[in-house]
C-alpha cells in the first residue's frame, strides 16, 4: 500500500504539484520520473539476493527510511537536479517495497495456492491509489505540498517499521513448518530439491519473452497514463474530481481482482490476460474522447478493472508456466526486466502531451500499446519445452 501509493500512484501527485509549485515543464519532470524507473530496475533486479543476505525484515526496514527520505525531500527541492536525487532515494525504497519483493517474501509460505497468495498481497497495491494517493492530494490542497509529503514519510514509517521488522521476521521454518503449514521436509528429501536457477535461464525461454515482452508492453501503457491522470483529468473536473477519478480507477483494480481470480484456475491465464488489455484499450479511449465527465468516469472504471490484474498477472503465469522451486529467482528478473521496459513510459506520455498540447495523442499510443500487448500474450503460446 505505502510503496505503490507513494511512489506509483503518488508519482502523478508530484507530477501535476512540482510543475504548478517551480514551473517546470511536464516532460521534464516526466523524464525525471523515467530515470526513478530505470533506477528501481537496477535495485530490484539484485533485491532477491540481498534478502537472502541480510533478511527481508531488515531490507524492507531499510527501504522504507530510504522511501521516507526521498519523499519528505521532495517538499524541500527547488531545483530539477534535487529532484533526481529524491527519486534516487525513493527507486531504493520502491525495489524494497515493491511486487518483486512482495513475491519473493510470499512464497517461503505458499506452494500450493502461491498465486492466490500474492494476489491477495498485492492487492495492498491498489489500496495504495484508494487510500495513500487522494489522502495525500487532500493534504496538498489543506496543508501545502510540503507539509504534505512530510506527513506522508511520518506516516509510513510509523504504521509499516513496526510491521517490517516484527512480522516479516518470522519463517516457516521458525515456527516448525513448511509451506502451506505443511511438516517440514526431511533433510533428505531437502537434499534433491533442485539447484537455483541461474538467471540466465530464463531468457532462454520463450515462455520468459512472451510473458515479459506482453507485460512490458501493458505496464507501459498503465503507469504512462496513472503517472498523467491527475495532471490530464485536473483541468476538465478540478483537482477534487481529479482525485475522485483516481480514487474510482483504483476501486475498480480492486474490483476487478474479483472475477480475474475466480477465474484464474477455470481457465487458460494468458486468455485472461489478453481479455484484461483489451478492457483497458476501451477504457482508454474513453479517457482519449473525454467528452462528459460521465465518459472520463466510465473510461477510469474500465482501465481500473485491468490494473491491479496486470500487476499480479505476471506472478501467476510465473508460477502456472514455471518449475516452482524457480519462481522467486524468475520473479526478480521478470519485474526488473519489466520496469526497464515501463521506465520510459512517463517521458513518452509527457513529451508527446508538451509536442501536442493535449493528452490525446499519448492516451491512443497506450492504448495501441495495450492492443499488442493482448495478442502477444495470448496467441504467442510458448512451444518450446522447459
Amino acid at each position: 500500500m505505502w510503496s505503490w501509493g507513494l511512489a506509483f500512484y503518488g508519482l502523478g501527485v508530484y507530477l501535476a504539484s512540482l510543475s504548478r509549485q517551480h514551473g517546470w515543464s511536464i516532460s521534464a519532470i516526466s523524464v525525471a520520473i523515467t530515470a526513478f524507473y530505470l533506477m528501481g530496475a537496477g535495485a530490484t533486479a539484485s533485491v532477491g539476493t540481498a534478502m537472502r543476505r541480510f533478511g527481508a525484515h531488515r531490507v524492507v526496514v531499510g527501504g522504507v527510511f530510504a522511501m521516507a527520505v526521498g519523499v519528505a525531500a521532495l517538499g524541500s527541492i527547488d531545483r530539477l537536479w534535487q529532484l533526481y536525487a529524491a527519486l534516487a532515494a525513493m527507486a531504493l525504497g520502491w525495489a524494497c517495497m515493491s511486487g518483486a519483493a512482495i513475491n519473493i517474501l510470499v512464497a517461503p509460505w505458499f506452494i500450493r495456492q502461491r498465486g492466490v497468495a500474492v494476489s491477495l498481497a498485492l492487492t495492498g497495491a491498489s489500496g495504495g491509489g484508494v487510500i495513500v494517493a487522494p489522502i495525500l492530494l487532500a493534504l496538498v490542497a489543506y496543508w501545502g505540498f510540503a507539509a504534505a509529503v512530510r506527513a506522508a514519510a511520518l506516516a509510513m514509517i510509523v504504521t509499516l517499521v513496526p510491521v517490517a521488522a516484527i512480522v516479516f521476521r518470522r519463517t516457516p521454518e521458525a515456527l516448525g513448518v513448511g509451506p502451506d503449514g505443511d511438516p517440514v521436509p526431511s533433510p533428505a528429501a531437502a537434499s534433491t530439491s533442485a539447484p537455483p536457477v541461474p538467471r540466465s535461464i530464463p531468457f532462454r525461454s520463450r515462455r520468459y519473452w512472451t510473458i515479459s515482452m506482453a507485460f512490458a508492453l501493458g505496464l507501459a501503457a498503465q503507469v504512462g497514463v496513472l503517472t498523467h491522470l491527475v495532471s490530464h483529468l485536473t483541468p476538465l473536473l478540478g483537482a477534487a474530481g481529479a482525485g475522485g477519478a483516481l480514487s474510482l480507477t483504483t476501486v475498480a483494480a480492486i474490483t476487478g481482482r474479483i472475477p480475474m481470480g475466480a477465474l484464474a484456475d477455470r481457465l487458460n491465464r494468458r486468455t485472461i490476460a489478453g481479455l484484461n488489455f483489451l478492457l483497458q484499450v476501451a477504457g482508454l479511449v474513453l479517457l482519449a474522447l473525454a467528452s462528459s465527465s460521465a465518459v472520463v468516469y466510465a473510461g477510469c472504471v474500465l482501465f481500473g478493472f485491468g490494473v491491479g490484474n496486470v500487476i499480479t498477472l505476471p506472478g501467476l503465469l510465473i508460477e502456472g508456466e514455471f518449475p516452482r522451486e524457480q519462481f522467486a529467482a524468475i520473479v526478480s528478473v521478470i519485474t526488473a526486466t519489466n520496469q526497464l521496459a515501463f521506465a520510459f513510459a512517463p517521458a513518452l506520455v509527457g513529451i508527446l502531451r508538451d509536442t501536442t498540447g493535449s493528452y490525446g495523442v499519448s492516451l491512443t499510443v497506450c492504448a495501441a500499446a495495450d492492443l499488442v500487448a493482448a495478442g502477444v500474450v495470448a496467441f504467442g503460446r510458448p512451444r518450446d519445452p522447459l
